[in-house]
C-alpha cells in the first residue's frame, strides 16, 4: 500500500469533492441519482429486449431481464419518492458490509502501521452510517443524502490522512544505495 499511497489520497479527495457538491445541492443530488438510474435501467431493459428477440436459445431470460429494467426505470422515474427509499435500503446494507470490511482490515493493519486507527474509524462510521439509514428508512431521504455527504467529507479526509501517513512510511523505508 506504501507504494501505491497517492491512490489512497485521490480516493480521499474524490470523495471530499462528492461531499462537498452534496452539501451544496442535496435535493438535486438525490433526483438526479433517481432519474439517472431510472434512465439507465430503461435503457438497459429495451435493450435486453432487443436482444431476446435477436438471438436463439434463451430468448426469455433476456426478455425477462428486460422487462424487469424496463418497469423498474418507469418506476423510478414516475416515482421517485420511493425509489429513494429502496435506495436508501440499498445504501444502507452497502455501507454495513463496508464498514465491517474496514474496521477487520484496520485490525489487520494494526501492528503493520502505527495508524491503522483511519481505516477502523472509517468503518466504524461506515457501519454506523449503514445501521442508522437501516433502522430509520423513512427519515427522509434528503436527510440521507446530507448523511452521505457528510460521511463523504470524513471519510475522505481520513483516507487523506492514511495516504499521507503511507507516503510517510513508504519514504521512511527508502534506503540509500
Amino acid at each position: 500500500m506504501t507504494r501505491n499511497w497517492w491512490l489512497v489520497t485521490l480516493r480521499g479527495a474524490l470523495a471530499v469533492i462528492f461531499g462537498i457538491l452534496t452539501l451544496a445541492w442535496p435535493g438535486m443530488t438525490l433526483l438526479a441519482l433517481i432519474f439517472l438510474w431510472g434512465f439507465y435501467a430503461l435503457v438497459d431493459g429495451i435493450s435486453s429486449i432487443a436482444l431476446g428477440a435477436a438471438v436463439r436459445g434463451h430468448r426469455w431470460s433476456n426478455v425477462l431481464i428486460g422487462a424487469v429494467g424496463v418497469i423498474a426505470g418507469l418506476v423510478a422515474i414516475m416515482l421517485p419518492g420511493e425509489t429513494a427509499v429502496v435506495l436508501l435500503v440499498i445504501i444502507a446494507i452497502w455501507a454495513i458490509i463496508a464498514g465491517v470490511v474496514q474496521v477487520a482490515a484496520g485490525i489487520a493493519l494494526r501492528r503493520a502501521m502505527a495508524h491503522a486507527w483511519f481505516l477502523i474509524l472509517t468503518g466504524g462510521l461506515t457501519l454506523v452510517l449503514g445501521v442508522v439509514l437501516l433502522l430509520n428508512p423513512g427519515a427522509g431521504a434528503l436527510a440521507l443524502v446530507t448523511t452521505i455527504a457528510i460521511f463523504a467529507l470524513i471519510w475522505g479526509i481520513s483516507l487523506i490522512l492514511l495516504g499521507l501517513r503511507l507516503r510517510g512510511l513508504r519514504d521512511s523505508s527508502v534506503q540509500p544505495v
